[in-house]
């Protein structure tokens, strides 16, 4: 079925980044960056089924060439920390054929890049496992109506009360950045969001598709449950063959805490408003008692029912139905006694306490399912760094410029993975780290795992008591209805008397 996936990211040279490489990986081509003299040969990389770069009118008709393009980008950004790109990845809808998809790419990078000057390169990645999505790599700088690169923002003075320049002890002038484009603002990641559910679901109601996809958040769209990790190809290919992940263990057992909250959420539902409709009805009945009825009371009464409707039956039914009922009922006492129930009030008031109880266990377990996807990350980019940081090293040691190409060429997808480990340990581990600290991480996914399963355990128990309560409305509900006919009777006895 159609899926949301859509990620924004930057491809910064700060973080050991490459426009060019990046370029050449979505595209799966051969570029060599002009800024750095490295080649990047993708040519072998498979799923690789539709590229294309889109441009604004005033861009030079060069930079329909891919390595022109980004090459132009390298080479204009001096600075070491330079932002070079902005880069989208998306799930493309299953439900469309792949021309239908190229569109859709297509459609959506026209009206909201495009139509405000950006170059456009996008990919569309497909290996035949279910997950056909695009890549999309935007430039960040603004082109001038000659087609040469622009400021993408000015330096402006910051002012006193007095309208004069603040003057720094250093002895310059205070200043702040003005972004020239407007392409930077935080509100544009959420309507390009936006942009993307809207177009894709126009696409799929065009191709008579019942599915629709939703950018919302779980908690923007009041789905108050615990999000699943995104398995990636990789981990999807060995679930298919029957070989457990990390991942999929972690969704199978998020999936598994959303089944049981759904159904708690469900059934505390069904109680309280079985409990309101009861409190309704004694306010319209006439000549009830002021205090809510003793649940101790009408389960001896539901008792008696049950007993009355049995004579019809064999002597040893009525023995083996009758043993039965006393263990329902008792069960129900044991539950009213241990928690200090006695009433419809006191037992509306034990709802909220058990649904407060099943949302703080929820709680609970999106913060531990949250740091255990954070150390999914880190374990694997940290083994994928100390696996192949010898490959970049011996890479690295060789100085003649076509052994070491041909090097690369041999070693591409170790070196691959050692330069997206080095990029997510490099942003996402303190300053100065210099050992990596795999075996604390994967003692506090074990901590944290054991807690997941221990909460596990205390959502099936709140299950388990809400069951208890449901067997409870049962009784109550069948002695109340029995109670009915008798209040029926006594109010028309009271009446003849009264005449």
């Amino acid at each position: 079925m159609a899926i949301y996936h859509w990620n924004i990211g930057i491809v910064s040279r700060g973080k050991g980044k490459s426009a060019v490489a990046a370029a050449a990986y979505r595209s799966g081509e051969k570029l060599t960056n002009e800024w750095d003299g490295m080649t990047h040969d993708y040519t072998r990389k498979g799923g690789v089924v539709h590229t294309e770069i889109m441009l604004p009118p005033h861009a030079p008709p060069s930079f329909s060439d891919r390595s022109t393009l980004w090459n132009s980008v390298e080479l204009y950004e001096k600075a070491g920390n330079a932002q070079l790109a902005r880069e989208i990845d998306a799930a493309l809808p299953i439900e469309l054929s792949r021309e239908e998809q190229i569109r859709l790419v297509r459609e959506y990078c026209s009206s909201q890049f495009v139509s405000r000057g950006m170059c456009v390169d996008f990919a569309i990645h497909d290996t035949d496992s279910g997950n056909p999505h695009c890549h999309i790599m935007l430039t960040m700088r603004p082109l001038d109506e000659r087609g040469a690169w622009a400021a993408k923002s000015k330096k402006k003075y910051d002012l006193d009360e007095n309208g004069e320049r603040i003057r720094l002890p250093s002895g310059r002038y205070k200043t702040h950045k003005v972004d020239l484009t407007g392409w930077n603002s935080q509100e544009n990641a959420l309507v390009w969001r936006k942009a993307w559910a809207d177009i894709s679901n126009d696409y799929l109601e065009r191709a008579g598709s019942p599915e629709r996809i939703d950018h919302r958040s779980n908690a923007e769209r009041g789905i108050d449950e615990l999000p699943t990790v995104h398995m990636g190809v990789a981990a999807c290919q060995m679930e298919k063959k029957g070989i457990a992940t990390e991942k999929g263990e972690l969704n199978r057992n998020i999936q598994k805490a959303n089944r049981l909250i759904r159904e708690i959420r469900a059934q505390i539902g069904k109680l309280k408003e079985w409990i309101a409709d009861l409190f309704k009805t004694r306010e319209t009945a006439p000549e009830q008692p002021p205090q809510s009825p003793n649940l101790a009371n009408l389960l001896m009464k539901y008792l008696s029912v049950q007993r009355e409707k049995s004579r019809k039956y064999s002597q040893s039914w009525q023995r083996q139905h009758a043993t039965d009922e006393l263990k329902t009922i008792a069960a129900a006492v044991n539950y009213l006694s241990e928690h200090g129930i006695s009433n419809l009030d006191e037992l509306d008031a034990s709802l909220s306490s058990v649904s407060d109880r099943a949302y703080s266990i929820r709680e609970g377990m999106k913060t531990a399912e949250q740091r255990m996807k954070e150390l999914q990350k880190l374990m694997e980019y940290g083994r994928n760094y100390q696996t192949y940081k010898p490959i970049q090293d011996e890479y690295r040691q060789i100085r003649w410029k076509g052994k070491q190409e041909k090097f690369a060429e041999a070693r591409r997808a170790e070196l691959t993975l050692w330069d997206a480990a080095n990029r997510y340990l490099h942003a996402n581990l303190p300053k100065g780290t210099k050992t990596l600290p795999i075996a604390e991480w994967e003692q506090e996914y074990a901590d944290l795992k054991t807690q997941r399963d221990s909460d596990y355990t205390k959502l099936k128990d709140t299950r388990a008591e809400v069951a208890e309560l449901q067997k409870i409305r049962k009784c109550v509900d069948i002695a109340l209805r029995a109670d009915q006919p008798e209040q029926t009777q006594n109010r028309a006895k009271r009446h003849e008397q009264e005449r």
